[in-house]
């Protein structure tokens, strides 16, 4: 601008000062829902949409509308591609798992390599939940089947919501033990097939 006379130089910073001005009224007049609010709209729905999958879940069974709400700000929503592993045998981790949708293969090494399938997680299930309390290795592999979604909760998380929230994480713990017991139930029943099976086929297989 060195070679342009005053006028030009004045006519350059009323443009500048006009263009300035206008980009300053569009950020004020901006109304809501408009593109220049698309992230935080995004961000609204997505935390609706997971609250929404809170409350129909085993996690949400005891809970109030306010409290899903609350859980919904610490779960993340996760989306398994086929054959995906979420859990591996062998590793530890701190996070808990509800099967929304699609299905998950608990697998178990055998040696050698081979792979046996110890059951099939489906809507409502519960994965991860003894990592998820005492932080030991996973005893078996969790890969999805197909495409699936999940709704993954971490511990320290939960924990975070202990003293302003205690009767959220009582139940969301209720849950957990509850899942448990029925695992456990399954087992036992699973148990005594096996046995008066093989007691009534003499011992052969």
């Amino acid at each position: 601008m060195s070679g342009d006379s005053p006028a030009d130089v004045s006519v350059d910073l009323a443009w500048g000062f006009a263009y300035a001005a206008c980009n300053r009224l569009a950020m004020i007049f901006i109304p809501p829902g408009c593109g220049g609010c698309s992230s935080a709209r995004r961000l609204k729905i997505m935390s609706e949409e997971i609250q929404t999958q809170i409350s129909s879940s085993p996690l949400g069974a005891e809970l109030s509308d306010e409290e899903c709400g609350i859980l919904a700000g610490i779960v993340s929503l996760r989306q398994l591609d086929d054959e995906q592993v979420l859990i591996r045998e062998g590793e530890s981790d701190n996070s808990l798992h509800v099967v929304l949708s699609g299905k998950l293969g608990v697998t178990k090494n055998t040696g050698g390599g081979d792979l046996t399938t110890l059951a099939v997680l489906r809507n409502g299930s519960f994965a991860g939940e003894m990592g998820f309390i005492d932080g030991r290795e996973h005893s078996a592999s969790l890969q999805a089947l197909g495409a699936a979604e999940v709704l993954s909760l971490e511990r320290e998380a939960l924990e975070s919501l202990l003293n302003e929230h205690p009767h959220l994480v009582y139940q969301v713990m209720r849950s957990i033990v509850r899942s448990s017991h029925d695992i456990v139930r399954r087992m036992n029943s699973q148990y005594v097939e096996l046995t008066n099976y093989i007691t009534k086929s003499h011992g052969r297989y």
